[in-house]
């Protein structure tokens, strides 16, 4: 059974995932201005399509957590 405290642990771990996933995501955004400026256009789409892939995840991961705290609220009633 979901508890509280597993809730916190939870919450802190997916913030720390999604903080990750950011960091990534503004490596691959200045990548991506990087060879805009040197005019590699070959380097953008896949940028762009790993850019997406990381919103992505980070989005069902807060799905996720949003989920669980409404599971846990519903079951401490």
């Amino acid at each position: 059974m979901e508890t509280r405290q597993q809730g916190a642990t939870l919450f802190s771990a997916m913030l720390v995932l999604i903080a990750l996933l950011v960091v990534i995501q503004l490596w691959l955004v200045a990548a991506a201005v990087d060879a805009l400026l040197q005019r590699q256009i070959a380097v953008l789409l896949p940028t762009a399509v790993a850019s997406g892939v990381l919103f992505a995840l980070s989005g069902g991961l807060l799905w996720y957590v949003v989920s669980f705290d409404a599971r846990l609220r519903h079951w401490s009633r």
